[in-house]
């Protein structure tokens, strides 16, 4: 760079530094995209002042940080499979682990596929799609990297008995801290995949052309086979239950996951908890809650290896770090734990960006960007988060945004029926949020995630029916005032919802019940809103009592209603188009981009509860 750059980036002329941030925007860079397993936003860059997690604290200070970014689906394959392809699990039609989108749905192209495309080397370690059918039992090779997938050899151990109970015999635990040196191989799978990815920058660090390189870390997924020494960060005394640790009484069951993979190791086996809602004892709960931040620390310090790498050879100027997870996961929250849920703790995940030159100045003077922070041994750290964007965000957003932000051509939005289109987006480019900083509140920022369930209480596979088993989908937005969720009949044989099938719905204000414990859906005052409703153009009464879950519902339309969205889109018919697969994917892009009935129910409960 010219000797006044530095002069010109700290430039007080607004155009200036327009121009200048438009020009850095345009250079091609490496892309580091780490995603970890099931991490909520338990960390201290998000509030947390529990989880000790100065690594992601480091980076998030040097980044611009999403305080509410939303998953699809909380569940690994779905969701993985939507953030990669940035299409909504409606038109992936991946609801369980058991498809390949390119063969079930459409043959999209995916985030590190559109990379390797334009030049980039692709790279993939540890668990960045979902292992198995989900990703053609190759993570997407040949289309998405540009050599195959690294697996950790340690992973084959992980559903093994290899966690020490009380009795000294070996078990397949939940808790299962362990002394790694005691472990086949003396390592642990993110131990290992952090090697690999270290030794990948170092291969690549002057290459002639850009790299992408996504690492994927198994933890904090269960079983919390983690080293032992992470649990001193948490002493059991200083753990606490969760703040809402009981299942709310208006929860409709069907909203309830059972958490069935928790149950079934053996710890928790032992524990003779009662299906579906337990509770699990209130000291083993500390101990759950306790092993999970461990193991958030754990894979904190694996970012910070990575991270600190990453300035050892040089290129924290020249990369970009997204840091993120697939979804989130209940720590007792409504009685619940695990994901399989529509509520916070299980959508919400970290979104972290880093952009050299954009969210922090480059380094003129040669000072180290991300040193190494061992929590083991340091106590005192503080961070402060620069730029942080408080608006609802979603995890379909970050193909066309990282895509743009590398210096790519961002993918064109994608049209209402879009099986044919190879490559667009159903998510939105939050480039723009890094040119200027957040005015405030935008009322128009809405997140949609959704969950299938087989039935309306419930069973065995409630948190995780196969496709054929899935007679239920909850629909769920969440503004910066309220989530509300309507559970309505699905068929999956033709993956059409019918929006007059309500089978539940749930209404949460968040002003006065931030942790959504409080569902007063059957509360709302109906005669106020259809007197709302009644001034709205185009919007029918038939449509307005089959969002409200009125029962009996009596449409004068019923046909018409059913090609509209769910929320509110204006009664008009549908394209010609050729299949009963094209309708479904119509409803759910309109799903997504209408919510004026929504913000008139918001308005009607603040008056009628005084908010």
């Amino acid at each position: 760079y010219p000797e006044h750059m530095p002069e010109l980036i700290t430039s007080k002329s607004s155009s200036t530094r327009a121009k200048f941030t438009e020009c850095l925007l345009s250079e091609r860079r490496n892309v580091l995209f780490i995603m970890a397993d099931d991490l909520r936003t338990s960390l201290g860059c998000y509030g947390d002042t529990v989880v000790k997690s100065p690594n992601t604290d480091q980076l998030a200070s040097k980044s611009q940080v999403f305080l509410n970014a939303y998953a699809q689906q909380a569940v690994c394959a779905p969701s993985r499979t939507s953030m990669l392809t940035s299409r909504r699990p409606d038109t992936t039609r991946l609801y369980d682990f058991n498809s390949y989108w390119r063969v079930h749905s459409g043959n999209f192209t995916t985030l590190p596929q559109y990379f390797k495309s334009r030049g980039y080397f692709t790279m993939s370690v540890g668990k960045v799609f979902h292992p198995g059918i989900a990703s053609n039992h190759t993570d997407d090779y040949p289309y998405s990297w540009s050599i195959p997938a690294y697996h950790p050899a340690s992973f084959m151990f992980e559903k093994k008995k290899m966690c020490k109970g009380e009795d000294g015999k070996l078990h397949v635990n939940l808790l299962c801290a362990v002394n790694v040196t005691e472990q086949p191989g003396g390592t642990l799978p993110d131990l290992e995949s952090t090697d690999e990815a270290i030794r990948l920058l170092k291969t690549h660090a002057n290459d002639d052309d850009p790299f992408f390189l996504a690492v994927g870390f198994h933890k904090p997924h269960i079983p919390f086979r983690i080293p032992q020494e992470y649990l001193s960060l948490y002493p059991i005394d200083k753990m606490t239950l969760a703040p809402d640790p009981d299942v709310p009484k208006l929860l409709p069951p069907v909203a309830y996951n059972p958490w069935t993979d928790v149950r079934k190791r053996d710890d928790v086996q032992k524990l003779n908890i009662s299906f579906p809602y337990g509770p699990i004892p209130k000291d083993f709960q500390l101990r759950i809650r306790q092993h999970y931040f461990a193991a958030v620390s754990y894979v904190d310090a694996q970012v910070g290896r990575l991270l600190s790498a990453l300035d050892d050879l040089g290129l924290a100027d020249n990369t970009m770090v997204v840091f993120t997870s697939d979804h989130g996961w209940s720590l007792g929250e409504h009685g619940e734990w695990a994901k399989y849920s529509n509520f916070d703790v299980a959508t919400r995940v970290p979104l972290i960006v880093y952009v050299p030159g954009i969210t922090t100045d480059y380094d003129w003077f040669g000072e180290s960007t991300f040193p190494f922070i061992d929590a083991l041994s340091k106590s005192e750290y503080s961070f402060m988060n620069d730029r942080v964007i408080r608006n609802m965000v979603e995890l379909v957003d970050v193909f066309p945004t990282v895509s743009y932000l590398a210096g790519l051509r961002a993918p064109k939005p994608c049209p209402d029926v879009s099986f044919q289109e190879e490559l667009c987006t159903e998510g939105s480019n939050l480039a723009y949020t890094f040119r200027q900083r957040e005015k405030g509140e935008n009322a128009e920022a809405i997140s949609f995630s959704q969950y299938p369930r087989p039935a309306d209480t419930p069973q065995m596979n409630s948190d995780l029916p196969d496709l054929k088993d899935i007679k239920i989908m909850g629909y769920s937005l969440r503004s910066w005032d309220y989530r509300y969720t309507l559970w309505l009949g699905f068929n999956p044989k033709t993956f059409q919802v019918n929006v007059t099938d309500v089978h539940a719905g749930e209404l949460y204000m968040l002003a006065s019940d931030p942790g959504q414990d409080k569902n007063i859906y059957n509360n709302s005052d109906h005669s106020v809103l259809m007197r709302k409703m009644a001034t709205l153009p185009r919007v029918t009464w038939g449509l307005t009592k089959c969002l409200l879950g009125l029962d009996p519902v009596t449409l004068q339309d019923k046909q018409s209603l059913q090609q509209v969205s769910l929320y509110a889109e204006p009664v008009q018919p549908l394209p010609d188009v050729s299949d009963q697969f094209s309708h479904a994917a119509l409803l759910t892009q309109r799903l997504h981009h209408r919510v004026q009935l929504l913000e008139e129910l918001y308005r009607s409960v603040r008056e009628r509860h005084g908010y």
